[in-house]
């Protein structure tokens, strides 16, 4: 599957729309983004199931602003339209992996109840 190219336009819509959504926060001038980039493309052809979107930080600032990117690359991934995982730093294909098949095995009942719950508490 190819890695949807994320900007203003459609990164609400492909979070929302989507069941499973990780991201890539790059950029051209970072080395590591460069080293993840083929690790990244390669597991997107392991999970068809898995949308995998790229943020070009340079040229989305506003949005790597928004979640207060401070490092990258960062990966977030999103599931049921709630944040699962955000983490600075390049990951081994077999890191990548275990991540992805985490996130598939969630139970989302659970982690529904719990960010209510969350929710709850701090209001």
């Amino acid at each position: 599957m190819a890695v949807l190219e994320l900007n203003q336009n459609n990164f609400k819509e492909t979070i929302e729309n989507n069941n499973i959504v990780i991201i890539d926060f790059w950029a051209a001038w970072c080395g590591p983004c460069m080293n993840f980039a083929p690790i990244f493309e390669a597991a997107s052809e392991e999970h068809p199931d898995v949308i995998f979107g790229k943020i070009n930080t340079e040229q989305e600032r506003e949005i790597a602003a928004a979640f207060n990117v401070r490092g990258i690359p960062l990966l977030m991934v999103f599931r049921d339209n709630i944040m699962l995982y955000s983490e600075s730093g390049a990951l081994p294909a077999a890191a990548l992996n275990d991540l992805l098949t985490q996130v598939k095995n969630l139970d989302m009942d659970a982690v529904r109840a719990e960010v209510e719950k969350n929710k709850t508490i701090k209001e």
